[in-house]
């Protein structure tokens, strides 16, 4: 797991990608999966960073999510914007980090990384449910740093 390039192989990207299209199928809200080697500042501090540098902070309803992935370091963030935080219970997103930690320590990136998305993906569908209208705002590929 030292390159980010060995992190997930093509196959799992794909496999992310679906997650990721599945989980906003019936939502207005957006994820965004980001991957880097590693955080040369605190991982928080760096995944809200990434999610001003992805525009995910410009999403109608403020609904985004962004699960943040430094490689080298091993560490993640799940960082939700304004909108999911304010509906989501307090320990949403300390819950879905457990669910993704149980999987990560086991080696299984890719499983870890789809059951974060689908667990957030469920939450938007309750909060923010798609509605007429509503178009995909963000990208749903994997993106590098």
């Amino acid at each position: 797991m030292s390159k980010i390039e060995n992190f997930l192989t093509a196959d799992e990207e794909k496999q992310i990608i679906e997650a990721i299209r599945v989980a906003e199928k019936n939502t207005s809200g957006e994820i965004r999966v980001h991957i880097e080697k590693t955080s040369k500042m605190d991982v928080y501090e760096r995944a809200l960073e990434v999610f001003h540098l992805l525009k995910m902070d410009n999403t109608k309803l403020q609904n985004g999510v962004l699960i943040y992935v430094a490689v080298e370091d091993r560490n993640f963030v799940i960082f939700g914007d304004e909108g999911i935080n304010k509906v989501v219970a307090n320990d949403f997103w300390d819950s879905t980090k457990d669910i993704m930690q149980s999987h990560f320590k086991k080696g299984h990136f890719k499983q870890g990384l789809v059951d974060g998305i689908l667990k957030a993906g469920k939450q938007l569908e309750t909060h923010f449910p798609w509605q007429t209208g509503d178009k995909n705002e963000l990208p749903n590929n994997i993106s590098k740093g």
